[in-house]
């Protein structure tokens, strides 16, 4: 019996078998857990549909996370199928390409700013006011996805980086928000991972070569490993844990001169 057992989940950002989503997918459907998974737009529901099988998600839905409607509507279904919900895993991340090059300032502008931190930042407590319901009192877990540029500086990583930052501190908010009904909220920390959102950054391949040369373990994380720690942090082997980031990035981050 897996450490999930009988415990359901709803994962978002799943965009292809290579994103940090379905390394989590694969770990907490390995561990016992019913899976809620959804898809962003027509074009990427195939691959949801793929992951849904593999991992007899009983669950797919569309989700856009800058329409609130649509954030009620999965929840109401989620609501109508189950009646409840142990957990939220938010994968989701997004700036525009031409703000992820050059110095900060560059290519910044508000619209970009405001897309990044509305997609990136603001969707996660959305997501967790909008479910909140479904998770009280039932030790639930939520689980966002962070990177070491939300608290260092980071080349390209700009608009991202501040988003990110925000990020963290919802989950500190959050945490603080939820803990007096029994939910927990923690993110983790990956170091970088070849996956469609980081494709868009520039030079990424000289980020993860920089990071394989230097962090302690000599060599990069993937989604496998990521997908293992969130699925330990849903967990009641971590229920003493939260408001917390979790770095899983081979001890990179502990490195004072990277």
């Amino acid at each position: 019996m897996g450490f999930l057992q009988d415990k359901r989940f709803l994962i978002i950002g799943i965009a292809s078998n290579r994103s940090i989503a379905w390394g989590v997918a694969e770990a907490m459907h390995r561990e016992g857990a019913e899976l809620a998974l959804t898809y962003q737009t027509e074009k990427l529901k195939k691959r949801v549909d793929d992951a849904a099988e593999k991992f007899s998600a009983s669950i797919v839905a569309p989700l856009d996370v800058t329409d609130d409607q649509q954030i009620a509507d999965l929840f109401e279904t989620i609501e109508k199928e189950w009646g409840y919900l142990d957990g939220i895993v938010h994968a989701v991340g997004f700036a525009p390409r031409d703000h992820l090059e050059g110095s900060y300032l560059d290519n910044l502008t508000r619209d970009g700013f405001a897309l990044a931190h509305d997609i990136s930042s603001y969707s996660f407590s959305a997501l967790a006011k909008a479910g909140r319901k479904l998770m009280q009192g039932r030790n639930a877990s939520l689980v966002t996805m962070s990177y070491l540029g939300a608290v260092r500086t980071v080349p390209n990583y700009n608009v991202m980086g501040v988003a990110k930052a925000s990020l963290e501190a919802s989950v500190r908010y959050l945490a603080e928000s939820l803990g007096p009904e029994g939910i927990r909220v923690n993110g983790i920390s990956a170091g970088p991972i070849r996956t469609l959102a980081a494709s868009g950054i520039k030079d990424f391949k000289g980020m993860l070569d920089e990071a394989e040369k230097k962090n302690p373990l000599r060599r990069n994380v993937n989604i496998a490993e990521v997908g293992n720690a969130t699925a330990f942090i849903c967990s009641d082997l971590a229920s003493g844990i939260t408001g917390d980031i979790l770095y899983v990035d081979s001890g990179y981050h502990i490195l004072g001169m990277a």
